[in-house]
């Protein structure tokens, strides 16, 4: 059986919390250090244009090779 939240002490939920709200703003953050990066948006246009060229191998043909 699962823990709830219910069964949490004040501290234990406090802790979990924090740590939820510290791994969202340092995923902020490397997002916007990404984004700030003309070579990453780049990169992400060629993926984009590769992905509708169909320049892409799926999964299962790089797993088989």
């Amino acid at each position: 059986m699962e823990p709830k939240v219910k069964d949490l002490t004040v501290k234990e939920f406090r802790t979990l919390i924090s740590e939820t709200v510290k791994e969202i703003l340092e995923d902020i953050i490397e997002d916007f250090l990404a984004l700030a990066s003309e070579q990453f948006i780049k990169s992400i246009e060629e993926a984009r244009t590769d992905y509708k060229e169909r320049k892409v191998k799926h999964l299962e043909e790089m797993l088989d090779a």
